[in-house]
């Protein structure tokens, strides 16, 4: 077997391109059993692994270990003693379409959905949804020319070679042949995900299914209920919301390792920021914030408080019942006091503020988390007014803070002089995918924030972002056709056929089916979730191993 492409997906992944899918499962299955040192994340694709490490160190020390394992011959996939049964209703819109492109008939194309051992390769999408390869290729289908807005929980569907249930409502562009009541995505089980890599399905065709009405899914799918707080006075000390503002969210470090379930890391966008309104007020990195999108965040204290403001520097000030009011310090703690209301204003520069109680905001976690995913709909709800946040009980071993200068160095701060601010970045995995200027384009000119950005990604434009300005140029593809979906990390610039990048951020998908021309660096990261609409970026190349810039290639001029 020959040794697997190793491609860097920015200084803390590894891409490897294997020969197979066999191969991929292999690898997959070896990886998740004896993770590799510093191994945080492992994702099998179509054709590729992603793996995803603690710190580049580690990554590069596991390229040799990784080529070595990736030679070995593809070992025999572990036999499950009986697979999963899905029942199906063969009703799907698309039932005759497929029929007539595969020649085979609706009931042909039923018996040969039923007729066969499908086992899942890989998961991505959403939570619980799971690609499934057959024994043959007789389902051999494309995708829809036209994508459907919205897809219903529980569809079974074809694409290409693969098949697939729909865990939840969402757009798709696959070929519906038919539904099923059976719950791909619990998180009431201790294994939310009826399928994972390596699960062998038997789907078996029937006349009626027992449907649950749709309070009954909610509460089985377990996404975003009332998990962020409820009307429901708390106990002990609790922050009540009078005003989220544009958006507020609770937030910590994520879920990490979860990519095989579908479920992306999320967390605070500027992880840099979160740590630091926590250490301000004693808090452990980890404990829960609030994350406030354009101020407008108004919070009233039950009990003695301490917090913190860290992220974008904003106006706040604090009021009491009296109708008296002193401002609130920026990165720096100070009392709430019982009954007292703070109330934050638009930022001045950068988008993104974060507040921080003492104790930590103490929601029940959802598979060891409390962050909101917006892009799985996992964790609290988006906090509305009216939701009360109970506090955890505060450690005294941990000493309050004092004041800081922000987080961010000041050339990474989204300012309003205008100036561009300089993100670094690490070529690939799939720079190869794109002609030579769009190369020298990616960091030749400034990119501009548009106002479709959010957690998910940082949409870029081209057009000046000051009057006057020359527009600059999207990237051009240098090959075509479709890429396989395969891992992507935060920090991946995915270009779509528009040639306009988007930066993923906290809530990315964790399989993407456009080639990622680049990736910004953990580092810079949280000056990335800090740009606001209309802010200009340029991207600077480094060296993933070292972060510095690239050697310069040998010349081929001959001296004169």
């Amino acid at each position: 077997m020959s040794s697997p492409e190793i491609r860097w997906a920015g200084p803390r992944a590894l891409l490897l391109e294997l020969d197979s899918l066999d191969a991929v499962l292999s690898l997959h299955s070896r990886l998740r059993d004896n993770p590799a040192a510093g191994q945080v994340d492992v994702l099998a694709a179509a054709r590729t692994v992603l793996v995803v490490f603690d710190s580049r160190a580690s990554a590069r020390a596991a390229r040799g270990p990784l080529a070595r394992l990736g030679s070995m011959p593809a070992g025999a996939a572990a036999v499950q003693d009986k697979p999963v049964h899905i029942e199906v209703v063969y009703d799907g819109e698309d039932l005759a379409e497929v029929g007539e492109l595969t020649g085979m008939g609706p009931e042909g194309v039923v018996a040969a959905h039923t007729g066969q051992l499908w086992t899942a390769a890989f998961g991505g999408f959403a939570p619980g949804f799971a690609y499934l390869v057959g024994e043959t290729d007789a389902l051999n289908v494309p995708r829809r020319g036209t994508p459907r807005t919205a897809v219903p929980a529980g569809s079974v569907a074809l694409a290409g070679n693969f098949s697939a249930v729909y865990p939840r409502r969402s757009p798709g562009g696959w070929q519906l042949i038919g539904h099923t009541a059976t719950r791909m995505w619990d998180l009431q089980r201790e294994q939310p995900a009826l399928v994972r890599p390596g699960t062998t399905v038997q789907y078996v065709a029937v006349r009626e299914l027992i449907q649950l009405s749709r309070t009954e899914t909610d509460q089985a799918d377990g996404t975003q209920a009332d998990a962020a707080g409820t009307e429901t006075p708390a106990s002990g000390p609790a922050l009540e919301v009078l005003s989220p503002g544009p958006q507020a969210l609770i937030q910590d470090l994520g879920r990490p390792g979860l990519g095989d379930l579908g479920v992306s890391p999320a967390g605070a966008a500027d992880t840099a920021s979160a740590r630091q309104a926590n250490r301000l007020v004693g808090n452990l990195p980890t404990d829960a914030v609030i994350e406030n999108v354009m101020g407008g965040l108004s919070v009233q204290a039950r009990g003695e408080l301490t917090v913190a403001l860290s992220g974008a520097g904003t106006a706040a000030d604090i009021r009491n019942e009296g109708g008296s009011s002193r401002p609130a310090p920026m990165y720096s703690p100070f009392s709430l006091h019982d009954g007292e209301s703070l109330h934050l204003g638009v930022p001045e520069a950068g988008l993104r503020t974060y507040l921080a109680v003492r104790g930590g905001i103490d929601v029940p976690p959802v598979l060891g988390s409390r962050s909101t995913d917006l892009m799985s709909g996992i964790g609290p709800a988006p906090l509305a007014a009216g939701t009360v946040l109970p506090i955890g009980a505060v450690d005294s071993a941990r000493a309050v803070g004092h004041a800081e200068p922000p987080a961010l160095p000041e050339d990474l701060s989204p300012g309003a002089d205008g100036k561009p601010v300089v993100l670094r970045i690490t070529t690939g995995p799939r720079h190869d995918w794109f002609t030579p200027r769009s190369l020298e384009a990616l960091t030749g000119q400034a990119w501009t924030v548009t106002a479709e950005s959010n957690r998910i990604g940082v949409r870029l434009g081209t057009g000046p972002s000051t009057p006057g300005a020359d527009a600059g140029t999207p990237l051009e593809r240098a090959r075509e056709g479709e890429l396989p979906s395969e891992g992507v990390v935060a920090g991946s610039l995915q270009v779509p056929p528009s040639g306009l990048p988007v930066l993923f951020l906290a809530d990315h998908p964790v399989t993407g089916g456009y080639p990622v021309i680049g990736a910004v660096i953990p580092e810079d990261l949280p000056a990335a979730a800090q740009l606001p609409p209309g802010a200009t970026v340029r991207f600077v190349e480094v060296d993933p191993e070292t972060l510095q810039p690239p050697a310069p290639l040998p010349s081929t001029r001959k001296k004169q």
